[in-house]
């Protein structure tokens, strides 16, 4: 596909709209700027199966689905809801289940983004003969020196380019950010001058889609109702003794302190979960610390190639500050993370993500 400069030219554009703020504004503006509309929801998660109670708040729930009809709607555009609920399962959840189970830290929103999100949307794109995709993240995109780069909206309280490391350029060459220059307050004021009040007064979720409770615990047994055989009560070591037990090495995470009910008169950190024999190794903080980390399964998104030795910030979870690290290829698979100073409570299953200024330049997940 030939590279094109999306700011200048406009076409056709499915977005995804979640009913909430940010994607129904994300769509009134493209709709300002002239652009021709078609609206899609997608419904990635059954409540009723996830066994939550309280009402759905999500962006799958039946008044989510509603609320982004109306914009549609009322803009003018057509709107669709696909069903991906399925693929979603064997893809999302199943792994997110499975990651638990083998020890590490799941990351279900870059797998949802690389693999679900955007290739369900441009499939669809491409059956409505839309050239773009579109959604409400705060991030922009440019194309430079070949590439098209990601890099942080305007409102870098808001950044989420740390979920986006997985997008290639093909998908990235028919994709846009609406949101890219506005801050979320801006947006706020637009939907209150524009008629769509109400959508500021719509809460905002920040927990995992499929878990608005935000007990994966709870998630993993109503998932696996045999998980206590096949990972029940094990032992808590430390410094090579068993000093209490646990409830099931799947309920545990690296660097985690509370919760863990274990009285030494001293706080301690999971340094590592030994899933073979249901263990859980703890260690006092300074223990947790390392500077060398190897990343598998790295997509690179500003440059094609790495330059030798690279120096860049990288951050190991979404809300770090991030770190500066030297970066090298190992082989096909894997990248080598050296901080140039040490890191604390690196999970495996979690994203290593790098940057350069505000944009990103690529990430992978963290094996060890």
């Amino acid at each position: 596909m030939a590279m094109r400069d999306i700011k200048n030219k406009k076409g056709k554009v499915l977005v995804a709209m979640s009913g909430g703020i940010d994607s129904s504004i994300a769509a009134l503006l493209l709709k300002q700027q002239g652009y021709d509309l078609v609206g899609i929801t997608m419904k990635t998660w059954d409540y009723e199966s996830s066994k939550v109670n309280g009402k759905e708040t999500g962006c799958c729930s039946l008044d989510s689905i509603n609320d982004a009809r109306i914009v549609a709607v009322r803009l003018g555009f057509p709107h669709y809801v696909l069903d991906i609920r399925e693929e979603f399962s064997d893809k999302i959840i199943s792994n997110f289940v499975d990651e638990y189970l083998v020890g590490r830290t799941p990351n279900p929103c870059v797998l949802c983004n690389t693999y679900i999100k955007w290739d369900a949307l441009l499939r669809r794109a491409d059956m409505l003969d839309c050239e773009y995709i579109a959604t409400g993240h705060y991030s922009k995109i440019r194309f430079e020196n070949g590439r098209y780069v990601i890099s942080k909206g305007k409102d870098t309280n808001k950044d989420q380019t740390y979920v986006l490391w997985g997008l290639e350029q093909a998908v990235l060459s028919r994709t846009i950010f609406p949101l890219s220059d506005y801050t979320k307050p801006e947006v706020r004021e637009i939907a209150k001058n524009e008629g769509f009040e109400y959508l500021t007064k719509k809460h905002e979720s920040y927990d995992i889609c499929f878990i608005p409770d935000n007990d994966y615990r709870k998630f993993l047994v109503n998932r696996l109702p045999d998980l206590s055989e096949k990972a029940g009560e094990g032992n808590f070591i430390y410094q090579g003794r068993v000093v209490g037990k646990h409830k099931g090495h799947p309920f545990y995470t690296i660097g985690q302190r509370k919760g863990l009910e274990v009285a030494l008169g001293y706080s301690v950190y999971v340094k590592e979960i030994v899933p073979d024999k249901n263990e859980i190794i703890l260690a006092d903080k300074e223990d947790l610390a390392q500077q060398i980390v190897r990343v598998r399964d790295a997509n690179l998104i500003k440059y094609d190639v790495l330059p030798d030795n690279f120096q860049t910030l990288v951050k190991i979870r979404y809300k770090d500050a991030g770190q500066m690290a030297t970066i090298q290829r190992i082989d096909d698979v894997y990248l080598e993370i050296i901080f140039h100073k040490p890191v604390y409570a690196v999970a495996p299953g979690q994203s290593a993500v790098f940057y350069e200024g505000d944009d990103l330049v690529g990430g992978g997940f963290i094996d060890k």
